[in-house]
């Protein structure tokens, strides 16, 4: 174990810090030394979202910020941190269920377009249009032509998108096997998360080639004429966490010096 310094023991000896090392299963001091640093930062952060927003909604912009990923992978968690601490009235969480019988005779991107931001608005995408570039084909809820005609399609749309106004930014949150075979036992023993487990979920390690497969074919397709994803290795949550934020504070250009 590293010697800690004066500083750090500074640190674990506030509220924060004892609360911290008295969380853990075992007493890991460097440990809260880290978590504390990444709450220090996180709040620094916070405060740039604020920020942001406040210019957005000054400027009647349109804002989509889409999270995609494995199942586990923390898209979640990230969407938490950046929404907490800005105006609830001015941005919107979408996680949209199944598709309806309805929904499923219209054009694919037609239910998402519904959600679409209005002015001053940020809206955040927990998964997006992109569950038919992976998640469906390899569950076998869309046809061979369904996802050729996505993969053709989806570019178009995006620059459809950003072509009237609105700025959209694409994660992609990425985690090894490993780690999301201990994210979903972190789930199914822990009754308060048990909903977060879904058939999906449940076929995701038997899977993981598949997957893979299908998310470079996505990540290619987007480099051909579309907009990137932003790749955000997400073993640790906090760090993740924390990328994910400073890269849309870097994508949405805002006036840092906005008084809030």
């Amino acid at each position: 174990m590293e010697k800690l310094t004066d500083k750090d023991l500074l640190k674990l000896n506030s509220k924060k810090g004892l609360i911290s090392l008295l969380e853990s299963d075992t007493v890991n001091p460097q440990k809260s030394i880290r978590y504390l640093e990444y709450i220090k930062k996180l709040k620094k952060l916070q405060v740039e979202l604020i920020k942001l927003q406040s210019h957005i909604i000054k400027n009647n912009q349109r804002v989509i910020v889409i999270f995609e990923g494995r199942d586990a992978a923390g898209k979640g968690g990230a969407i938490r941190r950046m929404t907490e601490r800005i105006n609830p009235r001015f941005f919107r969480i979408i996680a949209l269920p199944r598709p309806t019988e309805e929904e499923q005779s219209q054009w694919y991107f037609q239910r998402y377009i519904k959600a679409f931001p209005k002015a001053g608005e940020i809206l955040f995408f927990d998964r997006s249009w992109y569950n038919r570039a992976v998640v469906e084909p390899v569950n076998g809820f869309c046809t061979e032509e369904e996802y050729d005609i996505f993969m053709n399609q989806v570019n178009d749309f995006e620059r459809m998108i950003t072509e009237s106004g609105i700025q959209l930014v694409k994660i992609y949150m990425s985690i090894s096997k490993k780690e999301q075979d201990k994210r979903f036992i972190e789930i199914k023993n822990n009754p308060l998360k048990l909903w977060k487990m879904s058939k999906v979920d449940e076929k995701a390690q038997e899977l993981w080639d598949s997957y893979t497969l299908y998310k470079n074919k996505m990540f290619a397709n987007t480099k051909i004429s579309g907009i990137p994803f932003k790749v955000i290795k997400a073993n640790r949550k906090t760090d993740a966490r924390v990328e994910a934020i400073e890269y849309l504070l870097e994508k949405i250009p805002y006036n840092k010096e906005i008084e809030i």
